[in-house]
């Protein structure tokens, strides 16, 4: 499974979760750290990347357009990271289940 993290989401994490979720990368590590939501959207769908991020753009625009791609909405405030790395860690069974459902589009996690 392969996520890709937003901006918004430290560079960090692709490494520190290679583990659970290899393949992953940052925006930055492809050259999207500054462009448009659309952008990102696009560069996801045709890598076959599932989004990952705190902006609630995406949740409409999965909405709006379903999948492909994925998104994956956390739902925390500013935080550092260990904490980001810990709620994925904890759900990465309800995440691997979800990348599977053909049906869901999104999946919030608080």
């Amino acid at each position: 499974m392969k996520l890709i993290f937003d901006q918004n989401l430290s560079p960090r994490l692709p490494r520190l979760l290679a583990d659970l979720y290899p393949d992953s990368l940052h925006v930055r590590d492809v050259g999207l750290r500054d462009s448009s939501d659309t952008e990102i959207w696009e560069y996801a769908k045709q890598n076959d990347f599932v989004i990952v991020s705190k902006d609630s753009d995406f949740q409409l625009r999965s909405l709006l357009y379903g999948h492909p791609p994925k998104f994956i909405w956390l739902r925390v405030g500013n935080c550092p990271v260990k904490p980001i790395e810990e709620l994925l860690r904890k759900h990465s069974v309800a995440i691997h289940t979800f990348v599977q459902n053909e049906i869901k589009s999104h999946l919030m996690l608080p």
